[in-house]
């Protein structure tokens, strides 16, 4: 790889979302060697990219160059590279691009979408984890549209118009959302000749609320958000298979659709080499302790979405969002320059800074840890908080802008087929 040698310790993470990257920026300009390594070159804000999925935004909005974040740091090496296996007796990582010895190991591999074992599910439905999934299910959405210009057949057009969401978190609300608004405000005036009050957006919920996460209230409002729009809400239900044209479910309730977005869940990314069972826990997270040190590791550490530190408080560990991750880089990063020091390391305690969702145009649910409220003001500190943690100045700009535009024309300009997305079949 290139990696010049050094008397530093050298420190190698894996990957570059909101844990890796904290991470790197707390061990800039110490005296650590620090070599991160991600398959793309680029961090992803997750958080908004329903926004580039919906044509709200364009990819590089909430996409920055690892190196451009790291470029001031001395003893810092990207790499673009794929990991494969994690040697933890000889201290090696085996890569696509070649091998390379670590002091200390960080995975931050964060984490992937969770069918439950449904293949056919994964084969015919769109994921919406990353930048490259979100343009291909914009590209499907519109090209649905297309499509119902073309055909004749009433139910053909219906299944190409109806869109099924499966999973009631965050994810899944904001997703519905902001389809709704499509839906309501731009899909009359870009298809004057298709009867677009037959699209229909359904959410279906196992559970028997949605954004379960948060509170009763911040549920029940979302909900009367997300009907008021016209979103479909179905709770208690599971679904049990799509075969890219009908969706079965464990009730009666079938739904035709040329479209199924899974937002059900997530589990971690795991790496071999630290996959054994004694390692490994629910939602496919590596076990790790108060320091985050992966069970029986000493010079291996996880942190995010891809560790699972349980508690008594927490069995589940920490949820796998965008703070836990921040927060559980930052303080390794002052735990691995104790260990250089001699010093003991410090367990880490997270702070809840609490949660949130929008569904729409002045629309959101917020709650925080003394505070919780809904609505219009709500939507604007949602707005603050999500341009705040965005990297880049530019990037802060360029949504502002475009959430300022579209707000007041009520548009998205980015609904651009730019990549045609061929379905499975």
């Amino acid at each position: 790889m290139n990696i010049p040698r050094t008397s530093y310790p050298r420190v190698v993470i894996i990957g570059g979302g909101f844990a890796g990257i904290a991470l790197a920026k707390k061990l800039s300009k110490q005296e650590v060697q620090v070599v991160l390594l991600d398959k793309h070159n680029y961090h992803t804000f997750q958080p908004l990219l329903y926004q580039v999925s919906t044509g709200g935004l364009e990819p590089d909005s909430i996409a920055y160059p690892i190196r451009k974040i790291l470029k001031d740091f001395p003893n810092f090496y990207f790499r673009l590279a794929h990991v494969q296996e994690i040697n933890t007796q000889k201290n090696k990582l085996k890569t696509d691009i070649g091998n390379l010895k670590f002091d200390y190991l960080v995975v931050a591999s964060g984490s992937q979408t969770n069918y439950f074992g449904h293949s056919e599910i994964e084969k015919y439905s769109m994921a919406m984890k990353t930048i490259p999934q979100s343009l291909n299910l914009r590209s499907l959405i519109l090209e649905n549209f297309e499509e119902a210009l073309l055909t004749s057949d009433l139910n053909e057009r219906n299944a190409l118009m109806n869109f099924v969401i499966v999973g009631g978190g965050p994810t899944g609300v904001e997703l519905a959302g902001a389809l709704a608004e499509i839906k309501k405000g731009i899909l009359p005036k870009d298809y004057p000749d298709l009867d677009t009050r037959m699209a229909q957006i359904h959410i279906i919920q196992a559970g028997d609320c949605i954004l379960k996460g948060m509170s009763s209230k911040a549920s029940e409002k979302a909900e009367e958000f997300l009907e008021k729009l016209g979103v479909n809400i179905w709770k208690n239900i599971r679904v049990t298979n799509y075969d890219g044209n009908m969706v079965t479910t464990n009730s009666d309730l079938t739904f035709e659709t040329a479209t199924l977005i899974w937002a059900a869940g997530v589990k971690g990314s795991i790496i071999k080499g630290v996959d054994g069972e004694a390692l490994v826990t629910r939602g496919n997270r590596l076990l790790v302790n108060e320091f985050n040190q992966v069970k029986g590791f000493n010079h291996v550490f996880a942190i995010g979405d891809v560790a699972a530190m349980v508690t008594a408080d927490r069995p589940n560990g920490f949820p796998m969002m965008a703070q836990p991750a921040i927060q559980q880089g930052e303080q390794l990063g002052n735990n691995l320059l104790r260990i250089i020091e001699g010093k003991p390391m410090k367990p880490f305690t997270y702070k809840d800074k609490g949660a949130m969702a929008t569904i729409g145009r002045n629309k959101a649910v917020v709650d925080l840890k003394r505070f919780k409220f809904q609505g219009i003001f709500a939507w604007y500190v949602w707005m603050f908080v999500h341009l705040f943690f965005l990297i880049g100045f530019r990037n802060r700009m360029v949504v502002f802008v475009n959430w300022v535009y579209n707000y007041i024309r009520f548009d998205r300009e980015a609904r651009l087929i730019i990549r045609p997305f061929k379905r499975k079949s």
